[in-house]
């Protein structure tokens, strides 16, 4: 099928690949020139593992490219899904661009004859598919409702695995205006066997906001207990939420053996949620539930404790430290994820903008960033720690599980260590570190289990 992909942002790229993958044609569409040029010479502009190896192979087939020419992209394709940013401002979803690209594309459809599916693969509230999009669409094409098909298709990609995510869905959520629309998408995805639900427009955007919303209030369930640890004596939040997830409604027993579910991951303890989804989507859905009389207390109570969170982790360093004014503290990992370089909400930001606030010199770390403005970045951690009052761990990197941290200590003016992922869960630390985990009540103690 020939298809059309507005944006090459991170979910319009990986969609757009993706789809040439399975052998579509796929034409994206984006107004940034260098991005243009970067993806027609098979060069993800950002770093999502499998994106460069799939962007090369499809590119030089022939299945993927990318222009600058809305009209002509749309004109030529049957399908064409819309993935631009929904951004937060002020606290609610900005839907500018979902109606900018509506325009432009119900403006290329105007006399064309052929049926025409468009979907809408940006997050969006509920609602909004089926009456800003619908209604851009119709007025800007001259066409209604029918003769043009409507779809919205929530994307579930996970950054660091999003190809895998999308090569492997565990399920694909069709919102259909008419059941025409819902089998032209559903035959965009007949390479994959997984469940597909076909439901209403404000159901498929309502499921999106849903799982992202609970995903986030586990991890913030999983913080507001490793605070309560910290202020616990003798109480360990690893151990305590281990012993929650052998529950066999988490973990069940499946042909005599023990299944832990990925699930499990978000119940952890860490240093809050961040990213291009979590923080957003729970705002939006907070603000849309307001609009409708409805008290999102939960919603409330999830970005209050992940705004929180931070200063916690930052708490424990000066536990160990005293006060931070004029202390010199490296911050390892600042993307909000291991295996990307997203800085939206980061974590590891929210900690630093923190130490500074409490009078803190910061030098951080990170293998995928290079450059932050007013923030001096090192190019390894030896570079980061040499020197230092203290270091805090804001990115559960796999790396910093095997360094020597008997020679990084010895270049510190302290060896004071906070791990705020708990990374180095079962490392034997040397006995000169004071390493303060989150979730435990402690003085500090060398890991061995």
């Amino acid at each position: 099928m020939r298809i059309a992909v507005i944006g090459t942002g991170y979910v319009g790229l990986v969609t757009g690949a993706c789809l040439a993958r399975i052998g579509h044609d796929v034409t994206c569409v984006d107004v940034d020139a260098k991005r243009i040029q970067a993806v027609n010479e098979g060069r993800p502009p950002f770093h999502e593992p499998g994106l460069p190896e799939l962007l090369k192979e499809t590119v030089q087939s022939g299945r993927l490219r990318a222009t600058d020419n809305l009209a002509e992209a749309v004109t030529a394709a049957e399908a064409t899904f819309i993935a631009v940013g929904t951004p937060s401002s002020n606290g609610e979803i900005d839907l500018s661009y979902i109606e900018q690209a509506a325009a432009q594309i119900g403006a290329a459809l105007r006399g064309k004859n052929a049926y025409h599916t468009v979907v809408v693969k940006s997050t969006v509230v509920p609602g909004t598919t089926a009456t800003l999009v619908l209604a851009t669409l119709e007025k800007s094409s001259g066409l209604k409702a029918g003769e043009f098909g409507l779809c919205m298709n929530p994307e579930f990609l996970r950054e660091g695995c999003a190809v895998k995510d999308f090569m492997e869905p565990d399920r694909i959520v069709i919102g259909q205006s008419d059941k025409r629309a819902g089998e032209v998408l559903a035959s965009v995805y007949t390479a994959f066997d997984c469940p597909k639900i076909f439901t209403s427009l404000n159901n498929a955007e309502m499921i999106k906001y849903a799982s992202n919303s609970l995903l986030a209030t586990l991890i913030s369930f999983s913080n507001e207990i490793a605070a309560l640890c910290e202020a616990t004596p003798d109480t360990d939040v690893d151990q305590v939420l281990d012993g929650v997830h052998l529950d066999r409604r988490f973990s069940p027993v499946v042909k005599g053996e023990l299944v832990s579910p990925a699930m499990l991951t978000y119940l952890r303890a860490g240093c809050g949620f961040g990213g291009s989804c979590f923080p957003k989507d729970v705002t939006a859905l907070r603000a849309f539930a307001e609009k409708r009389g409805v008290t999102p207390r939960i919603l409330d109570a999830v970005l209050k404790t992940n705004e929180n969170r931070p200063a916690q982790v930052v708490a424990l360093a000066e536990q160990a430290m005293g006060s931070l004014q004029g202390k010199s503290i490296a911050v390892l990992g600042i993307a909000f994820k291991p295996d990307t370089d997203d800085l939206r909400e980061s974590p590891g930001l929210a900690i630093i903008d923190v130490l500074k606030q409490r009078g803190a010199q910061v030098c951080a770390y990170d293998p995928l960033i290079e450059s932050i403005k007013d923030l001096t970045i090192s190019k390894t951690v030896d570079e980061a720690v040499a020197g230092a009052d203290g270091v805090i761990i804001a990115s559960a990197l796999p790396e910093f599980r095997k360094l020597d941290w008997a020679a990084l200590a010895a270049t510190m003016k302290s060896p004071i260590l906070v791990d705020g992922r708990n990374i180095l869960r079962g490392v034997q630390l040397p006995s000169s570190i004071h390493y303060l985990p989150i979730g435990r009540h402690n003085q500090g103690h060398n890991e061995s289990s």
